[in-house]
C-alpha cells in the first residue's frame, strides 16, 4: 500500500505539520481531479483551471494549520478553489471579459471502458462537446450544484458547507439544474463523464506546486 492510499487526508495534514512537506504531493494528486473539474465547470479553460489549481494548493499549504477538521478536508479544499475561481471571474469582470469560454486544448478522458470502438469514441468527443455547452447554458449557481454533487460526488451536506447554502438549497439547484440539461445528453453519459482530469496533466502540476513550495520556502 503506498502512503497515496495509507493515510487519511487528517494524517496527511499533520505531518505536513511535524515538518514532512514533501507528503503535500498526496494531497496534490488526490485532489487534482476534483479541482480540474471545478474549474472547468467554472467555465475556465485548462492552462486557467490548471494556474487556478495551482494558486488553491499554495494557499491549502499556507492555510493547513487553519484546517480544524469541522468539515471534510475535501470540502475545505474545494472550498478553497471555488473563491478562487470567483475572484478571478470578478477580475475578469471589471475587465469586461465576462465571456470566457472553454477551449479545445484538452479532451475530456473518460473513466470507464464502455466507450472502445472508433465509432463510438468519434461519437464520445461529440456528444462532450454538447455536454459542455448544455452545462455552459445553465447559470452558475445551478452548474456548480451539478458540478460538486454529480461530477465531484461531494453529498449535500459537503455541497451546501462548500458553496454556503442551505441543504435545501443544494437538492433544490440540483434539480433544476438536471430539468435545465437536455434529456439526450443525460440519457447518453453518466455524469462522471462530463469532465475528467487528464492524468498526463497529474505529474507536471505535482511538479509545479512543490516547485514553487520550496522556492518560497514555505
Amino acid at each position: 500500500m503506498t502512503a497515496f492510499e495509507k493515510y487519511t487526508d487528517l494524517e496527511v495534514v499533520q505531518k505536513i505539520g511535524a515538518g514532512e512537506v514533501e507528503l503535500f504531493e498526496i494531497i496534490i494528486r488526490r485532489y487534482n481531479p476534483f479541482l480540474y473539474k471545478v474549474g472547468r465547470s467554472y467555465n475556465y479553460n485548462h492552462e486557467d483551471t490548471q494556474d487556478l489549481m495551482q494558486d488553491s494548493y499554495i494557499d491549502a499549504f499556507t492555510s493547513l494549520s487553519k484546517f480544524e477538521n469541522r468539515s471534510a478536508f475535501k470540502t475545505w479544499i474545494i472550498k478553497i478553489m471555488l473563491n478562487n475561481c470567483f475572484r478571478k471571474q470578478q477580475r475578469w469582470s471589471s475587465k469586461n471579459i465576462i465571456n470566457a469560454k472553454i477551449n479545445e486544448i484538452a479532451t475530456p478522458m473518460f473513466s470507464n471502458h464502455k466507450h472502445t470502438d472508433t465509432n463510438k469514441t468519434v461519437i464520445n468527443h461529440e456528444l462532450c462537446g454538447v455536454i459542455e455547452n448544455a452545462l455552459q447554458q445553465i447559470p452558475l449557481d445551478y452548474r456548480m450544484v451539478f458540478s460538486l454533487r454529480e461530477v465531484n460526488g461531494l453529498n449535500v451536506l459537503e455541497t451546501a458547507d462548500a458553496l454556503d447554502i442551505s441543504e435545501a438549497n443544494v437538492k433544490v439547484r440540483l434539480n433544476r439544474a438536471k430539468s435545465m440539461l437536455r434529456k439526450e445528453v443525460e440519457k447518453s453519459y453518466s455524469t462522471e463523464d462530463i469532465y475528467e482530469f487528464n492524468l498526463i496533466y497529474c505529474d507536471k502540476m505535482v511538479e509545479n506546486v512543490m516547485d514553487k513550495l520550496k522556492k518560497s520556502a514555505i
